[in-house]
């Protein structure tokens, strides 16, 4: 099929149009992002809500399950849900009850001790992703932190080895990519301990023979990759991907860990149970306890019989493992509140159903508009990238990064009532969407591409 050529001319008339709408849409914001530069760096609580487009971010005021209302009365149809750490949806009810019975009736929070919500949280987990030993942290950041530590020390081995443009929050170790086929750290990278070329090898998803080449050497301690990529668009593995990659990592002597922290999004025991993985680690965080900071993972019984007979290593200790405020009470009764009434078999199904109908509206409109777009699903998740193949590698998927159509996009989302991630194109369902979300979702989109086509 031919595809069209973006008009720059008429995509730059269309942006200046949605920047002006926003700058009248959001006085309130406007107003309260002035105040907040007195005293919060980049007026934000967090520095990565600078990347929300316009010139400044969208305050809010409440929000319950897929809805969102801002300070200015707009309400907004919520398909970033957190970039994944409210996948949920804002605030469940069975969250919120389980939450106010921890604080309220039964009080503590953090108290260094463990509840009964801590083994049932890691039974459940255990029974959707097969590892039959957890722990606690607060946020997947750490627990891939954790992780990586483990299995140095349990492999006496120095490095690790990611995959091109993964994501695994802010560890250090996998602030690197390959820049013409060479490793190199991230630019922008703020004070690196080191520089992540001496702790970590970097291989293009679903290239097998660079994965088998940068094993070869023997010091790779563990494999830390997505089932899928999902931070640079939605990258699926090739057929028979991982069932190679999982006998090259354990035929070199390093551990396989997965991290499913985004790639929950594709079912109860996220891409870990629906293909069928066997990995030796399962790292996850965000979404699990409905917006509440959590973080977790979970071994193999080979990987804890190695840590329990450690003697060498100080997991109880700063030396090793944890944290003052991980495995709180709070977080794990949240935990259990939302896997238990809210993450279920059921509403997997419904989610992913809405996912496969976004994803299937959005390449209609691709076809129709003959749009030099591709898009991509997993789950209840689905991503859009400006190019016209689909992209099977990180390299590749960060190359289609088109600044300007992505404003656009965004902002056209955002003055029209629907709210994506900010960091990319991915569009999320939860629970409480609804067909007519997601139908409403695809009709500001056909208006806004039909406008760019001419």
């Amino acid at each position: 099929m031919d595809r069209i050529t973006i008009d720059r001319v008429r995509l730059d008339e269309l942006l200046n149009r949605e920047r002006a709408t926003a700058t009248v849409r959001y006085p309130k914001s406007r107003a309260l992002a002035l105040q907040a530069q007195e005293n919060m760096i980049g007026g934000v609580p967090m520095q990565w809500m600078e990347v929300w487009v316009g010139s400044h971010p969208i305050f809010f005021a409440t929000a319950k399950g897929n809805r969102i209302t801002d300070v200015d009365g707009n309400e907004l149809i919520d398909f970033c849900l957190g970039d994944t750490g409210s996948m949920a949806g804002h605030s469940p009810d069975a969250t919120v009850a389980a939450v106010q019975h921890r604080i309220g009736e039964l009080g503590g929070i953090t108290t260094m001790l463990p509840t009964e919500d801590a083994i049932w949280v890691a039974n459940d987990l255990a029974r959707r992703f097969g590892m039959p030993k957890w722990t606690f942290s607060l946020t997947a950041t750490d627990a891939n932190r954790w992780v990586l530590r483990t299995c140095r020390q349990l492999s006496g081995r120095s490095k690790v080895l990611i995959m091109n443009y993964s994501y695994h929050g802010s560890v250090d170790e996998t602030i690197i990519a390959l820049e013409h086929g060479v490793a190199k750290q991230k630019p922008g990278n703020v004070g690196p301990a080191v520089d992540p070329v001496m702790t970590t090898r970097v291989v293009e998803f679903n290239d097998l023979a660079a994965l088998e080449r940068e094993l070869a050497d023997g010091d790779v301690a563990c494999v830390l990759a997505e089932p899928a990529l999902t931070n640079i668009g939605i990258v699926l593995p090739d057929e028979g991907y991982w069932e190679e990659a999982t006998r090259l990592t354990h035929a070199a002597g390093a551990y396989l860990v997965i991290d499913e922290t985004h790639t929950f999004s594709a079912g109860p025991g996220g891409c870990t149970k629906a293909w069928g993985l066997q990995p030796d680690i399962v790292t996850i965080g965000k979404s699990i306890a409905g917006g509440v900071p959590i973080g977790a993972y979970g071994v193999s019984a080979e990987i804890a019989a190695l840590i329990s007979t450690d003697l060498d290593g100080d997991y109880i200790d700063t030396g090793g493992v944890g944290g003052t405020l991980a495995g709180n009470a709070l977080s794990l009764a949240a935990a259990r509140g939302t896997l238990e009434h809210v993450f279920t078999d059921e509403a997997f199904a419904r989610m992913c159903e809405l996912g496969e109908r976004f994803r299937a509206g959005v390449q209609e409109l691709i076809d129709r508009y003959r749009l030099p777009w591709v898009v991509a699903g997993l789950g209840a998740r689905a991503e859009l990238r400006f190019c016209a193949e689909m992209p099977r590698n990180g390299g590749v998927s960060r190359d289609a990064h088109d600044a300007e159509v992505e404003e656009w996009l965004h902002l056209v989302m955002l003055n029209n009532g629907i709210l994506i991630t900010p960091f990319h194109n991915m569009s999320l369902v939860c629970p409480t969407t609804t067909a007519a979300d997601v139908d409403q979702h695809l009709t500001v989109l056909e208006v806004a591409v039909a406008e760019l086509a001419g």
